[in-house]
């Protein structure tokens, strides 16, 4: 049985959690032999079953409930989540009659002309994004749209010109949520009227983007590491805590996906700031198996660690592999001049971090990763001096894996999230190790995690049509299929092209000395 819009199989591939799974497996049995080609009729399976379902039952609904068969919607007339998110999957899996009718429905029948507050971010990353990245593959793709199809350009524009209204702030950092009726910005009240860092990126235009990025870069916080929150009336820092899990994670991504996307070296340069500063002040090990993971500064650079790492850290495992070898395949990247021992550290950290996230499934009864991990780890490892922290080889050895994982009540379930699978396809475009095939294929395979049969939400994530699905698609596809030289997917898995801006578009500011 495979994951599904119902919920969670309770079992994972027979056998493949034993300890040589940890590892590389390139060439087992499964990998040598495996037809690719079916596994990847599976999934896109998954995605017409899901999708079916949602249009039987939440048709135009923002939200699906599976389980209740029904749907509901986060303002009265609804946002089109769950369509305009899922547009961009549809295309690069050939579904065109469910495309068509997606299309006609945003056409003739979704509107944002209501007085609605909205997540800023969340609705630049999946609405703006899906609708720009279904207009560039219109253009792209045979057989999904004509090219004199403006229907999601149009969209996009009317959508990105109410949420504008978000960035106009004193300081030009975004306010956490914006009426699109009114399109008037609204404070969070929540976070004391603070906006994420992880919102420094959902500018709909150039000129507002890099306004928010200036203002921040302009703080020179230590290691190029950015606290969480940041207000919008004054642009400074209204905490130190430090994560590159929720409200952090998107931050980080962006810098090094602009300059792969624009060529825009400010943005490199930013990134390999934050990397030293991720390597420094965020890398350490487990007690028993020496795992290399991800652990927060609550207190901001100079503090002790928490051992506890987000799912959704597990971005950066592919994000560090992609910067490191610009999307080329390692064997390429390794030959060229500018190759040097500090790439093959990063290569390194890449693959440990992927491993760690692969062991959020691999420990668990399910095989299904939590929301949130917390790690076995001795005093030394979380000490608020980088060097007093003790760097061992990691063990391969599944029972010692085990002793390192500690899954809390509240943190036990698995939303389907994509970042592990978004990582698993980067991984294999880069390395073309088979093992992360077959990890991606041991997911899918498959919410509280630590017991078989796990219980099950009511409620489809639009990630999971939009991201999950998306990359394991990916990832069983052809390596010349949306190659990484090529695109760059934003946050929620919207691939863009890649490009050399000029004229009115070029970007770039001059940075303070550090």
């Amino acid at each position: 049985m495979f994951l599904s819009f119902a919920g969670l199989a309770g079992v994972v591939l027979a056998g493949y959690l034993s300890d040589h799974a940890l590892g590389h497996v390139q060439h087992t049995p499964q990998s040598r032999f495996a037809d690719w080609d079916e596994r990847r009729e599976k999934v896109r399976d998954a995605f017409v079953t899901s999708w079916n379902a949602y249009s039987k039952y939440a048709w135009g609904n923002d939200v699906f409930h599976p389980l209740s068969k029904k749907g509901s919607n986060m303002s009265p007339e609804g946002l089109g989540w769950i369509v305009v998110d899922s547009l961009d999957t549809m295309m690069l899996m050939n579904l065109t009659e469910p495309l068509a009718e997606a299309r006609r429905w945003l056409h003739r029948s979704l509107t944002w002309d209501q007085d609605q507050d909205v997540n800023t971010f969340e609705t630049t990353i999946r609405m703006v994004g899906g609708l720009l990245s279904a207009h560039h593959l219109s253009t792209k793709l045979p057989g999904v749209a004509s090219r004199r199809d403006s229907v999601y350009l149009s969209k996009a524009v009317d959508l990105a010109d109410r949420l504008s209204a978000a960035f106009e702030s004193e300081s030009g950092i975004p306010h956490a949520s914006v009426n699109i009726g009114r399109r008037e910005g609204i404070a969070s009240h929540a976070d004391g009227g603070s906006s994420s860092t992880a919102r420094g990126r959902d500018c709909p235009t150039g000129d507002e983007a890099e306004r928010v990025m200036r203002v921040l870069d302009d703080q020179k916080m230590e290691g190029g590491l950015l606290p969480i929150f940041v207000h919008p009336n004054h642009g400074r820092f209204t905490t130190r805590e430090i994560r590159l899990g929720s409200r952090g994670d998107s931050y980080h991504e962006y810098l090094i996906k602009q300059y792969l996307q624009t060529g825009e070296t400010i943005y490199r340069d930013m990134w390999e700031d934050a990397l030293d500063g991720i390597q420094t002040h965020l890398v350490t090990t487990t007690r028993n198996a020496a795992l290399r993971y991800i652990a927060e500064l609550p207190s901001g650079v100079g503090g002790g660690l928490s051992p506890k790492m987000d799912h959704l850290v597990c971005f950066l495992p592919g994000t560090v592999a992609m910067a490191t070898t610009q999307g080329r395949p390692l064997s390429e990247a390794r030959r060229g001049p500018g190759w040097t021992s500090p790439h093959e550290d990063e290569m390194q950290l890449a693959v440990d971090l992927m491993d760690t996230c692969w062991g959020m499934y691999a420990v668990t009864d399910t095989g299904l990763a939590p929301e949130i991990t917390w790690f076995n780890a001795t005093d030394a490892d979380l000490q608020s001096r980088p060097g007093d922290r003790v760097h061992r080889n990691p063990s391969s050895a599944l029972s010692r894996w085990k002793q390192d994982f500690a899954i809390k009540p509240l943190d036990a379930h698995n939303l389907q999230r994509p970042e592990t699978v978004e990582s698993l396809f980067v991984m294999y475009r880069v390395t073309g190790d088979a093992a992360y095939r077959e990890r991606g294929w041991a997911i899918f395979h498959l919410g509280d995690v630590r017991t078989v049969p796990p219980a099950t939400r009511d409620n489809m994530e639009s990630f999971w049509l939009a991201e999950t699905l998306k990359y394991l698609y990916l990832l069983f596809s052809p390596a010349d299929y949306m190659p990484l030289t090529e695109v760059v997917f934003n946050t929620e898995a919207h691939p863009f092209p890649r490009f050399t801006p000029e004229g009115a578009l070029k970007t770039g500011w001059q940075r303070l000395p550090r």
